[in-house]
């Protein structure tokens, strides 16, 4: 027989240590750096709205680029072309963008200054060849078929004649043997 304990039997619960806690603790950490830095973008980008005043450059978060002519409590009045005006929501402005920016961009110039390099569209100058780089065409590799000049034809044209023979008597060898195929099939669909 096994001895009665007096009832009681002892409550044993480990204490939870730092190690099973730190995935807790780094997951609210990562959730108050992600909502501080977002509230911080959106605390700037309302300061900009409220900065925004008539005659200042803006971009719609669609992309378009207007003008403000009015600033009211909640919308702004933009004129998106001469003489064509929208109202917007103050939230739909992306930015506010520096005269000379907007101006750039209205001109179509551009971001680059006369003294920057300029990068061509091409490859040409991957080849290091000064003339494919000026623009000397004469220089350019052409990479489609074309015409010999009369000056580079062989002196010889009889021995060129006769491959242009062989091309004429192959091309009427294909047409007659599909004549040939035509006529057959005809033979068979009238036995049927």
């Amino acid at each position: 027989m096994r001895p009665r304990s007096s009832g009681r039997a002892k409550d044993f619960r480990p204490v939870p240590n730092i190690v099973t806690l730190l995935p807790f603790i780094v997951l609210i950490g990562a959730m108050f750096l992600m909502t501080r830095s977002a509230k911080k973008k959106q605390q700037a980008a309302q300061q900009m709205r409220e900065e925004m005043q008539a005659g200042t450059g803006v971009r719609t978060i669609g992309g378009m680029y207007a003008t403000v002519k009015e600033v009211h409590e909640d919308t702004v009045l933009l004129e998106v072309a001469p003489g064509v005006h929208a109202i917007y929501a103050k939230n739909a402005i992306g930015a506010v963008l520096a005269d000379e920016e907007y101006n750039r961009i209205l001109d179509g110039a551009e971001a680059g200054h006369g003294d920057a390099p300029v990068v061509p569209d091409d490859a040409s100058s991957l080849t290091g060849d000064a003339a494919t780089a000026t623009g000397d065409k004469a220089a350019k590799i052409e990479l489609g078929k074309a015409e010999t000049p009369a000056a580079d034809k062989p002196a010889d044209d009889a021995a060129a004649e006769p491959d242009a023979e062989d091309a004429k008597d192959a091309k009427d060898t294909a047409k007659a043997d599909a004549d040939a195929a035509k006529d057959d099939k005809k033979a068979g669909d009238d036995a049927k």
